[in-house]
């Protein structure tokens, strides 16, 4: 457990630290948003089906998912502000040459190591901030970092259609990856208040970095063995014109399902190759360590009540909050008829406001609520979907954008409360040394159960039931994951004494 003064000694210090933080997550989903307004455009020059644009987007969340895990443990074993730095550098980076590319796969590949490049930002970004900020200020402080979400995940759609329109969708890739190189080297410098690391040093954190592009590959050859079969399959049945985007999309997707089972069964298999080694006496290594920390992390979260429900509430409302942004902008263009700028505007301007407003009054409302009640910020997380929940689909029903425009407004403002309150709960029940490796985790299962599901599933319903009555699914799943949240009532206050209890006995 990290010191509870020590966040009251660092004075402005760490507004400064929440504002650039804060700057940084914009901008995070900026680059990560900002292709959904280039589809078209992309598919006209590069020639390309629906289907292969869809896995552009696939591909960003399936490897976000699948590194957070693994980035979130490396930043409890290293320097936090070096895997933040570096992540940020990454995703700028191949955001920018994404306007380079010539062909499809060089685009896909680009997505796919934006999504490690952001997978290694979060995790150790809120595990900093809640070191420096005390517990009844936690959530108020995360509200505020996830407003960067807010912020950029309306601006980059918003942003990419203005650019688009001016300068063409390669333009739009490079303007939006430039900002990200700048804030890296501001990040790379932050005081860490709990580790006390000295200047950062690029040389010195290559040197550390033990884990290597070779190990990865061979580590996870069944994930890029059956994947990759996957995807030949699925683009040898498009050429020879044997099956529709939907058994194209079946192939990938099963390829790729073996090829996570068997990375992770490796993965388990090694794990107790090295278990047993060290309890024969073998000496300890880096990989011990590594797979010692996300043992210990799994454990945690499976024997806290409070933890599950957050991640099962947090899966489905990650569903239907992602869902309905990244819908919304072709709801507008179909059923209501506007032109895609227009919509994108729309979106851009009032989502932008809701959002922002959001997330500052949830995380507000949750610590208000937290100095009355243990169970003030489950409540606060909950409440606005269980609130905002029947206005969305009072949204989804109404023809006229006069009345489209004050629902939208209120449903996002409702449905991004949750972002502080859920945060903060985890912080509050988790230890501090295992902090970024839990939230990593909750990344990864939250993006694998939630978006990754919803945009594929909502366009496969659209197909069957049209787009209208496909999107009602995303009110009643985010009305679930708010009432599956609310069971932490139940839980949080006895989880957090035994997380004192806990801290108490080891200052003792």
């Amino acid at each position: 457990m990290s010191d509870p003064q020590r966040p009251a000694k660092l004075g402005a210090y760490r507004w400064y630290v929440l504002g650039l933080l804060t700057c940084v997550n914009a901008i995070n989903f900026i680059d990560r948003n900002v292709i959904f307004a280039l589809f078209e455009p992309i598919k006209q020059e590069l020639d390309l089906t629906d289907t292969q644009l869809g896995w552009l987007g696939s591909a960003y969340i399936v490897v976000f998912s699948l590194t957070a895990v693994p980035l979130g443990i490396l930043s409890d074993l290293k320097s936090r502000r070096a895997v933040m730095a570096a992540g940020v550098t990454l995703w700028s980076a191949f955001t920018g040459l994404s306007g380079l590319a010539r062909q499809y796969w060089q685009l896909l590949l680009c997505r796919s190591v934006v999504g490690v490049g952001e997978a290694a930002y979060s995790p150790a970004a809120q595990s900093l901030l809640s070191d420096y900020f005390p517990p009844a200020r936690r959530a108020f402080a995360l509200g505020v970092f996830w407003s960067g979400l807010a912020v950029g995940g309306v601006a980059g759609i918003w942003l990419g259609g203005e650019l688009e329109s001016l300068y063409g969708w390669r333009a739009a890739f490079l303007a939006v990856g430039l900002p990200g190189l700048v804030l890296a080297t501001l990040t790379a410098v932050l005081r860490d208040p709990v580790r006390g690391e000295g200047r950062f040093s690029l040389g010195r954190a290559v040197l550390r970095f033990e884990v290597t592009v070779w190990r990865v590959v061979r580590a996870a050859w069944p994930l890029w063995t059956f994947g990759g079969l996957g995807l030949l399959t699925a683009f040898a049945l498009e050429r020879a014109g044997l099956g529709d985007a939907e058994l194209e999309s079946a192939v990938f997707g099963a390829g790729l399902v073996v090829g996570v089972a068997g990375t992770v069964a490796r993965a388990v298999r090694h794990v107790l190759k090295m278990r047993h080694g060290a309890e024969a006496g073998a000496p300890p290594s880096v990989a011990l360590t590594t797979a010692d920390e996300f043992l210990h992390a799994a454990r945690f979260v499976l024997r806290t009540p409070t933890l599950i429900w957050a991640f099962l509430g947090g899966a489905l409302i990650s569903f239907a909050m992602n869902g309905l942004v990244g819908w919304s902008p072709t709801y507008l263009q179909r059923v209501l008829g506007l032109p895609p700028e227009i919509a994108g505007r729309t979106i851009g301007v009032w989502g932008l406001g809701a959002g922002i407003l959001g997330v500052l009054f949830g995380g507000r409302l949750g610590d208000r609520l937290a100095e009355r009640w243990p169970v003030g910020r489950v409540i606060a997380g909950s409440a606005g979907f269980l609130i905002g929940g029947p206005l969305c689909v009072w949204l989804l029903s109404v023809r006229d954008l006069e009345l489209f425009i004050p629902l939208f407004f209120s449903t996002l403002f409702f449905f991004t409360w949750y972002h502080g309150p859920v945060a903060a709960t985890i912080f509050d029940v988790v230890p501090a040394g295992i902090g970024a490796s839990v939230v990593g985790t909750y990344v990864f299962f939250t993006h694998i159960a939630g978006d990754a599901v919803a945009y594929p599933l909502i366009g496969f319903l659209s197909d069957r039931l049209g787009l209208e009555g496909a999107m009602l699914l995303l009110p009643a799943v985010g009305m679930l994951g708010g009432l599956i949240f609310l069971l932490a009532m139940r839980t949080v206050g006895r989880d957090m004494r035994r997380l004192a209890s806990q801290g108490a006995g080891a200052e003792g």
